[in-house]
């Protein structure tokens, strides 16, 4: 254990888990990790000790979430455990103490941050990537691959994950790409979790609630139950011709169950927000009131400290009483269409005890720490924005991974409720399911292209997409050719390099190692200067402390404290090898390719891997006979035949990596085939357009820059700006289409030449086989553009428009106008976009974006 770990140990007024001592341990050694385990278990205490670590090595370390409001949260936890002076918060929408030791951001961000080739990067050690199972989010996840390809490789990643079956597969991927990789895999909950099933019975005119399984097993009792119901009703679930037995629960007697159990604090998942209001209606009709006198006054203390910056009109228009009222009832609901700072109160008070039942959607399970004593799910299907889809194993590991409480619960219940729509046999599927297996949803933009092209060759960026995980899950195969040309290339420049003087030297060494070694030690300083030059793959003499003989070196860490190599031996044995190990400096003896996939840990690759070693013996003797007065001429001549060989296999391996071109590449070749056609990408060299698109972070980037480059939104006023910006960035979500009351003519116009860009954007996107993006949409553009003018809420918002979508919305046009203010060559643009941006943060909007600066003592 060394002494970082053991002060950070010490600390701890707990006990450490096997699992984060292994990852300690991993973390100590200069490794990668990927950490799954269930909710709750323990994983973010892995990333608190790599932060340590970073501090100590005088390193920076970053912290990334998938959203600002876990970004927010993480930020308070982190100033709470370090002090204010050294965590910093980067989201968007806030910038604190940018430059402080740790910096918690979101993964946009800091993939924005790479692309720009931001300084921070050069002092980062530590990058922690939370909720990395994202990566399979079809929005969201391209940029968790983005960022652990391109980030530096000395960086150590630590990936925090749910339960996943495919870690050793995701670990494989990360070592491929970032070197090695740990796969810390922990399965056991830190509290039991038993499953309930619960019908509401016409025969005693209650709810009955049985255990979904017995012993692991499906519960035989209520199997019969269920299937003589389903006989006597002599049709299929979903049948209303014959009435069944059982009714769907109530949620008022849903409660009363709960309290009467003790089974409370509860999270009841309803997949709609206007139902997870009208539940919070119906409880408060029925009278029920789970919290006591002081409960209720402490409760309103925190909603009032919250919401300290609402206006006494913005209470009136959100209906700040009804909301009060109810949760200090300790009854609260939890969606997105609620203000941020509702929301947080919310989750304030059920973490304090205080709330005991939130009927939530399932944002709630997106990394916001409410755990509870019981989960509920009341059904088993959500609708995704268009239509209904059954819920996966996954999805119902993660709502119900929130069921008991670490260090206060015994034991964390999760309850499903019976309805015609749904078999027993499916809820015993999710219930024992153990297949969360994680799949990419990478995929080229726009933007990552032209950033490739500014910065990468086409073979590069090729190279590159073909690492990806998305590849990597489609075909290994052809990661293994890249990986496998990337060597013979590498070997090829390395024997280029070899000139006469590197020669003598290299016969010197040998000669000091054959017959002298006892004579031959090298300072620090030149051994530290070897070590840097070696990569994966690479074949070594080594005469050191831990090691005689040869070894192939597996991953390489570049620290403060120096270079380490991890290496495997011919007899299978891996070893960490530093300078001090050494009293000689270490040989090159050539290059071998390393068995893919990249897993040390396994017998099969440590075989191969040993094998593959000790067949390049003859390269090293090579040397040794030069040493020994063999012809020069001969050694020349093999020189020449090994570099002629190298190029004939990497030509073979190229054709092979272009006949087997994998469909990432492809998809990439379309997008590039676009930007050509727009003139954004001219011979692989960016245009005036193509640098302007690398600067734009945006769901729909192209035309973003489309419309900045025709001069779409030169000569607005800042409140037509304003409205054509919503046009750009509002999403329906599934609203019905209507007519549209357009502001004037110039926003009407302005939107007509857009939405026409639009489609011409998504013609050419489906001509080469990619999804199109969002068009635009004017469903809120009257409404921003008043909020721009001083409007007041109550003017604003109507059934409609929830308060909640609302400020979601101006912040993503604040967002947009932010970029272009910094992006426009239009100076007068540039103006009026920064004017609209600090118009629109006001109010309500600006108090939702406040909140994590003003609960902390910064």
């Amino acid at each position: 254990m060394s002494q970082v770990q053991r002060r950070f140990v010490e600390g701890l007024d707990f006990a450490v888990d096997d699992f984060q001592l292994r990852a300690f341990a991993s973390l100590d050694a200069g490794n990668s990790v990927l950490v799954s385990a269930p909710t709750g278990s323990g994983k973010t205490l892995i990333a608190e000790y790599a932060l340590e670590l970073a501090i100590q090595r005088d390193e920076r370390a970053f912290y990334t979430t998938p959203i600002k409001a876990l970004s927010n949260q993480k930020y308070r936890d982190l100033v709470e455990r370090l002090g204010a002076e050294r965590v910093g918060l980067l989201t968007g929408d806030n910038s604190i103490n940018p430059g402080a030791e740790v910096v918690v951001m979101t993964t946009e961000v800091l993939r924005n941050m790479i692309y720009a080739r931001s300084s921070s990067l050069s002092s980062l050690g530590v990058v922690v990537l939370d909720e990395v199972h994202f990566l399979q989010d079809t929005f969201r996840g391209p940029v968790w691959e983005e960022v652990i390809i391109h980030l530096p490789m000395e960086v150590q990643l630590v990936c925090l994950s749910a339960t996943v079956s495919n870690a050793a597969e995701v670990a494989s991927w990360l070592t491929t790409v970032r070197g090695r990789t740990d796969s810390i895999v922990e399965s056991t909950r830190p509290v039991e979790l038993v499953n309930h099933f619960v019908v509401g019975d016409t025969a005693t005119h209650s709810l009955l609630m049985h255990d979904t399984l017995v012993h692991g097993e499906p519960n035989q009792r209520l199997r019969r139950l269920l299937v003589e119901d389903h006989r006597r009703r002599g049709q299929q679930y979903g049948a209303k011709n014959r009435r069944s037995r059982f009714f769907i629960p109530n949620r008022v007697e849903l409660v009363e169950l709960l309290d009467d159990e003790d089974m409370l604090p509860a999270i009841i998942f309803i997949f709609s927000r206007a139902q997870c209001d009208d539940a919070v209606r119906s409880c408060d009709r029925a009278g029920l009131r789970l919290t006591d006198r002081d409960e209720s006054m402490a409760i309103r203390d925190i909603v009032e400290r919250r919401c300290v910056e609402l206006t006494t009109a913005d209470k009136q228009v959100l209906g700040f009483d009804d909301f009060v009222h109810n949760i200090c009832n300790g009854i609260a609901s939890h969606h997105a269409g609620m203000i941020p700072l509702f929301k947080e109160a919310v989750e304030e008070c059920f973490v304090a005890g205080l709330v005991k039942v939130v009927f939530a959607t399932e944002t709630l399970a997106v990394g916001i720490n409410m755990p509870a004593r019981a989960v509920v799910i009341e059904k088993l299907t959500k609708f995704s924005g268009e239509h209904h889809t059954p819920l996966r194993a996954t999805d119902f590991a993660q709502l119900t991974g929130r069921a008991g409480r670490r260090g206060i619960d015994t034991i964390g219940h999760a309850i499903t409720l019976w309805s015609p729509q749904m078999s027993y046999d499916q809820v015993v599927s999710l219930a024992t399911s153990r297949a969360f297996s994680l799949n990419s949803a990478f995929r080229p933009t726009f933007n990552m292209a032209v950033n490739l092209v500014s910065s990468h060759s086409r073979v590069e960026a090729s190279h590159l997409l073909s690492l990806s995980f998305a590849q990597f899950q489609a075909d290994k195969e052809i990661v293994a050719v890249e990986v496998q040309l990337q060597a013979k290339r590498r070997e090829l420049a390395l024997l280029r390099r070899d000139d006469e003087d590197q020669d003598v030297l290299q016969i010197e060494r040998v000669e000091a190692f054959i017959e002298e070694p006892e004579e031959s030690v090298a300072s620090p300083v030149e051994v530290e200067i070897a070590l840097r030059g070696f990569r994966p793959g690479d074949v070594f003499l080594v005469d050191s402390v831990k090691l005689r003989g040869k070894a192939v070196v597996l991953s390489t860490a570049s620290r403060r404290s120096g270079q380490r190599l991890t290496v495997i031996t011919t007899s299978r044995k891996i070893l960490d090898l530093v300078a001090a190990d050494f009293d000689a400096v270490p040989m090159k003896g050539g290059v071998i390719d390393l068995p893919v996939p990249f897993d040390p840990s396994r017998t099969d690759f440590q075989r191969e891997a040993a094998s593959r070693l000790s067949r390049v013996e003859p390269s090293i003797q090579n040397v040794v006979r030069r040493v020994r007065g063999v012809s020069t001429q001969n050694d020349d001549s093999s020189r020449d035949r090994k570099a002629r060989k190298l190029r004939a296999d990497i030509e073979k391996i190229s054709k092979r990596s272009q006949t087997q071109k994998g469909a990432v590449v492809a998809r990439f070749d379309g997008v590039v085939a676009i930007l050509e056609e727009l003139g954004y990408v001219t011979n692989w060299s960016l245009t005036d357009k193509g640098r302007l698109l690398t600067r734009v972070f945006h769901e729909s980037d192209l035309l973003v820059t489309e419309v900045l480059s025709q001069g779409l939104l030169v000569g607005l006023s800042v409140g037509d700006l304003a409205g054509v910006l919503s046009c750009i960035t509002f999403d329906p979500r599934g609203r019905p289409e209507e007519s549209i009351s357009w502001m004037n003519d110039t926003v009407r116009g302005r939107y007509k030449r857009i939405d026409k860009l639009s489609k011409k954007i998504q013609m050419l996107e489906r001509q080469h086989g990619m999804a199109t993006h969002r068009p635009p949409d004017g469903g809120l553009h009257r409404e921003v553009a008043a909020w721009s003018k001083g409007a007041a809420l109550s003017r604003i918002l109507d059934p409609e428009i929830t308060p909640g979508d609302f400020v979601r919305h101006v912040r993503q046009v604040i967002d947009l106008a932010r970029q272009i203010s910094t992006v426009s060559t239009d100076s007068s643009l540039a103006d009026s976009a920064s004017h609209l941006a600090a118009t629109l943060d006001r109010g309500l909007v600006a108090a939702s974006t406040a909140v994590a600066v003003e609960d902390n003592p910064t």
